[in-house]
């Protein structure tokens, strides 16, 4: 049998302590819309650049490689830090689904599809699915940590 390479071995200790982060975490679930606010396209795409954001990918697995044989497709697991007042900037997720962990903090989501802004808390996991349009705003004073695993096509695509 033959070593896994260093992205795949970065990639399963990250996702074993997101694992035990969740199962000890007191949250099950993200922050949804609240109810009769879910409506597609309510919020138009805003146009902010990304603020006070560290993007780092800490591990990636060449889907087509692997025994789903999923061509063209790369699960990539990264870590990002927003500051106070950071932004991620608006980006789509219709081919790129994606799982983000709330590690640490309270950040704001902005969704295309809910009128009102969604809350996430440490703890708390947020699927990214077709459909959803969106960016996100640290207004609290503390610094806050996501964990994001996601399935992308491009390997250029640097959306966060």
């Amino acid at each position: 049998m033959s070593k896994p390479n260093i992205s795949s071995r970065a990639i399963w200790r990250g996702l074993g302590l997101v694992g035990l982060i969740v199962a000890t975490a007191p949250y099950a679930t993200a922050g949804e819309c609240p109810a009769g606010k879910m409506k597609p396209n309510v919020r138009e795409m805003v146009d902010h650049k990304a603020v006070g954001v560290t993007d780092v990918t800490l591990g990636s697995i060449n889907l087509e490689k692997q025994p789903a044989k999923i061509k063209g497709r790369e699960l990539r697991f990264r870590k990002l830090t927003i500051e106070p007042g950071g932004i991620v900037p608006w980006h789509s997720h219709d081919d790129r689904p994606a799982l983000i962990f709330i590690q640490q903090g309270e950040i704001v989501e902005y969704a295309s599809n809910c009128s009102e802004p969604i809350m996430h808390k440490a703890g708390e996991i947020r699927p990214e699915v077709a459909g959803t349009s969106h960016w996100w705003k640290n207004l609290g004073k503390e610094t806050v940590i996501l964990y994001v695993g996601d399935v992308r096509k491009d390997p250029h695509d640097h959306n966060m």
